[in-house]
């Protein structure tokens, strides 16, 4: 069994991750159950961004690291929120006493109605979920594994459901007429950006790193 350090402290994705490399002989544990801090994050792309929190995670456990750096890209915005959605209404203020989950939601609600003040003025409404894994076998694993997947659809004009987090209230996908927030955890495991680079990662597991199921 392999040990994979997820360069990551959202539980959220942390379950997705661990449903989607269900059956491989991997375990899954976030960087901050190892007392790693998270990695700065400064460049503009989410592959380079990607690549520095895998090297930072495996450089601090001494073994395999996972990442994923994702996020909503819109066109009428020039591609925003990007590699900053995470914080695109800049980071909220902390709370005395709150908790990781309780200061991301608030995060998250912040975010969406930034998102929705700069789409006002747009009628194109057209987005897409990205999401970057990179693995690492170790810090200088001179052949990182990259994945890359991609979801289409629209923003809302406000958001609906109350499953998934960040944008998935307002991301409305067509082709299965609900937000990805109105999605049960299993469908949108099938469908979703992080399922498709998933699946491309479980391959190259396989093939590169010779994890067989």
């Amino acid at each position: 069994m392999l040990r994979l350090v997820l360069a990551s402290n959202n539980a959220k994705k942390l379950g997705e991750l661990q449903a989607l490399l269900a059956g491989l002989p991997v375990q899954l544990v976030t960087q901050g159950s190892l007392g790693i801090p998270e990695a700065d994050e400064p460049h503009h792309s989410f592959i380079e961004n990607a690549l520095a929190k895998a090297r930072h995670a495996a450089h601090a456990s001494g073994g395999a690291a996972l990442s994923d750096d994702s996020g909503l890209c819109v066109g009428a915005l020039g591609g925003a929120p990007g590699v900053v959605s995470a914080h695109y209404a800049g980071e909220v203020h902390t709370v005395p006493g709150e908790d990781r989950e309780a200061r991301r939601r608030r995060q998250d609600a912040a975010n969406n109605a930034a998102l929705l003040a700069a789409l006002a003025p747009h009628a194109d409404r057209r987005a897409h979920f990205i999401s970057t894994l990179v693995a690492l076998r170790h810090a200088d694993d001179p052949e990182p594994l990259v994945a890359v997947g991609r979801w289409t659809g629209e923003i809302l004009l406000a958001a609906r459901g109350s499953q998934g987090f960040g944008y998935d209230p307002l991301m409305f996908i067509p082709a299965l007429g609900a937000t990805v927030a109105e999605l049960p955890a299993a469908l949108k495991n099938q469908h979703s950006h992080r399922a498709r680079s998933a699946g491309l990662l479980r391959a190259m597991f396989t093939d590169a790193w010779h994890l067989a199921p």
